[in-house]
């Protein structure tokens, strides 16, 4: 009995096409990697900001702080919100 065979250039075509596609999923898979570590980083950021915003606070009490001088102003309470 005879086997039968597709031709070389199509087993070529699904063989490239699929390669392709092992590659690109192989790039999702990195980037997610990539995506969930600078997620950690900007949770860690964050938490550096608030625990740093805490001292400072506790140092300096409720204050506005110019982040280009460094000079710090009381908060100034909304007139209308009361």
């Amino acid at each position: 009995m005879e086997v039968k065979k597709i031709t070389e250039e199509q087993l070529k075509t699904i063989n490239t096409q699929q390669n392709k596609l092992t590659s690109l999923l192989t790039r999702v898979g990195v980037i997610e990697v990539e995506k969930r570590n600078l997620t950690d980083y900007i949770k860690k950021a964050s938490e550096d900001i608030e625990q740093t915003k805490k001292e400072l606070e506790e140092e300096y009490g409720s204050v506005n702080i110019d982040l280009t001088t460094g000079e710090i102003s009381p908060i100034e309470k909304c007139k209308d919100c009361e």
